[in-house]
């Protein structure tokens, strides 16, 4: 029976025809380095526990295993991922000028809606979704209840909401 060291040395010292081995099956000298890597990991973790009749033919298998499970991975996500460049000329949903004028509409409703709140309720609703203050800074800002603070921007929000659905009926 071989150790763990034996097994590792026979890795070393038949690297080249274990890369071989690899790049012929993958077609890639690069991919097959990676593939000597994996199967190096895979020898320091736990090898001592084997007992291997036949190093080199265990390493061969090894390695022959790891590069067909890499060839079919690549495969498969060449045939499921499209290369990025791909995505180069795709358009921006948000693009097109109608959806430009639609969005310029209901920031338009938005603001019309929001100056007709109370001072206060605005100003704490433009602190929360604008300036990103949470709801203690905004009370502590303003002098008033974080509780206050919440009902303010839930009303801002149903104001904005009801706006932007009659302006969606109209």
């Amino acid at each position: 029976m071989n150790t763990g060291s034996d097994i590792r040395q026979q890795f070393i010292s038949s690297r080249s025809q274990l890369h071989d081995a690899a790049a012929r099956i993958l077609g890639c000298r690069q991919r097959a380095e990676d593939v000597l890597q994996d199967a190096y990991v895979k020898l320091a973790d736990g090898i001592e526990e084997l007992h291997i009749k036949n190093p080199l033919a265990y390493l061969y298998q090894l390695v022959r295993n790891l590069a067909i499970d890499r060839h079919r991975r690549g495969v498969f996500e060449s045939q499921v991922f499209s290369p990025e460049e791909d995505g180069i000329h795709v358009g921006a949903p948000s693009s097109s000028p109608e959806a430009h004028a639609i969005h310029t509409q209901h920031l338009m409703m938005v603001a019309r809606a929001l100056g007709t709140l109370p001072e206060r309720t605005r100003k704490a609703f433009e602190l929360h979704r604008l300036a990103g203050k949470t709801q203690r800074e905004i009370a502590a800002q303003l002098g008033i209840s974080t509780t206050l603070v919440n009902f303010m921007i839930s009303d801002a929000m149903t104001c904005c909401r009801d706006a932007l659905r009659a302006g969606a009926g109209a």
